[in-house]
């Protein structure tokens, strides 16, 4: 009887079989293997998860945001001078434009000839009051004189020597002199109240006051037709800034982005809201400038969400009302600083930390 090949042809039976023996083996290695490392890599990320992550929320509907200071002029005129351009620094103070001061300028001069009319319609008032009471006097004298005639022509009445016509004489120039002395009395007490003060002014006329009160304005038009910056900051939207261009008060001519007052409103989903509290640490990039990370906390959370304050909120009282997650305006402070400038506007990413 012959001996088995140790070595058989491949295509032999026996060494298929070996084959086929020896895959099963290597297929129940590999599940075995897999059976203990596939519970142990979910274990093991859990608790990556858990240990390692700090537990954060993340928005790309984020922007720079800056305080814009829109300036207008406070009184009406033509610009004569301009003295900014667009984005340049200014301080506070610095003069922008200036308004034509012309009107202004006439309008000083007729308070100051209001003031002077009032001025001298007092001189003349206390010069007809001094001159009223001499009137005063002498009518006093003349209803003396009246009344003594009066008294001697009734003695004479009464002595049979007189007429019923000189008695009648006599009392009505007695009457008459009373009543002068009434009208005069009046025109004294006129004058002394045109010449009265009240107690919002005491002590000055009030048309003296009234024309004062003219000039200061017009003085104040005057300061007002130079326009300075009202805060640090960088000047844009100039172009409205040209020489003869009306400026009507209340109406913006150019604004200042004030300097210092950047920051991030990061619209985050509401969902995200459950662990986040203001003071919460988080990481700013700035599409614009890649690679840079600023570090900010949160300063506040907003009040309702951004549909809450459009123009037109959502109306959703129909039948197909589809439930849509609303965004709530995040501010995120900014405190480190920044190597390039932030730019109001700028799209950026925000991550926020809020803890376990």
């Amino acid at each position: 009887m012959a001996e088995a090949d140790p070595f058989p042809p491949q295509n032999s039976p026996a060494a298929q079989a070996a084959a086929e023996h020896g895959g099963k083996t290597r297929a129940r290695r590999m599940r075995t293997v897999l059976m203990f490392l596939g519970p142990i890599a979910a274990v093991a990320g859990g608790l990556w998860y858990w240990f390692g992550n700090q537990g954060t929320v993340e928005t790309d509907n984020a922007y720079i945001k800056q305080d814009i200071v829109a300036v207008a002029g406070e009184v009406s005129g033509l610009i004569v001078k301009v003295n900014v351009r667009e984005n340049q620094h200014v301080k506070a103070g610095d003069v922008l434009f200036t308004i034509d001061p012309a009107t202004f300028d006439a309008t000083i001069r007729q308070a100051d000839a209001q003031i002077a009319t009032a001025q001298a319609k007092v001189t003349a008032l206390n010069a007809d009051v001094a001159a009223k009471a001499a009137d005063l006097a002498a009518a006093n004298d003349d209803l003396a004189l009246a009344q003594a005639n009066l008294a001697r022509e009734k003695a004479l009445m009464d002595k049979g020597f007189n007429t019923r016509a000189r008695m009648d004489t006599a009392e009505h120039a007695v009457a008459v002199a009373r009543d002068r002395i009434v009208s005069i009395r009046a025109d004294v007490e006129k004058a002394r109240a045109e010449l009265a003060t009240g107690s919002q002014v005491p002590g000055v006329n009030p048309a003296i006051a009234a024309a004062q009160a003219n000039r200061a304005k017009a003085s104040l038009d005057i300061e007002r037709t130079v326009v300075r910056a009202p805060a640090d900051g960088v000047v844009t939207q100039v172009s409205r800034l040209q020489i003869g261009q009306m400026v009507f008060p209340g109406v913006p001519m150019v604004s200042i982005v004030r300097d210092g007052s950047a920051r991030v409103e990061a619209n985050f989903k509401e969902t995200d809201l459950n662990h986040m509290r203001p003071g919460q640490p988080a990481e700013i990039e700035i599409d614009a400038y890649p690679g840079l990370k600023l570090k900010g906390h949160v300063e506040s959370i907003g009040a309702g969400t951004g549909s809450e304050f459009s123009v037109l909120p959502a109306q959703n009282a129909t039948g197909n009302w589809v439930k849509v997650i609303q965004r709530v305006p995040v501010r995120i402070a900014i405190d480190s600083k920044s190597e390039r400038p932030l730019i109001a506007g700028l799209s950026s990413d925000v991550t926020v930390h809020v803890g376990k």
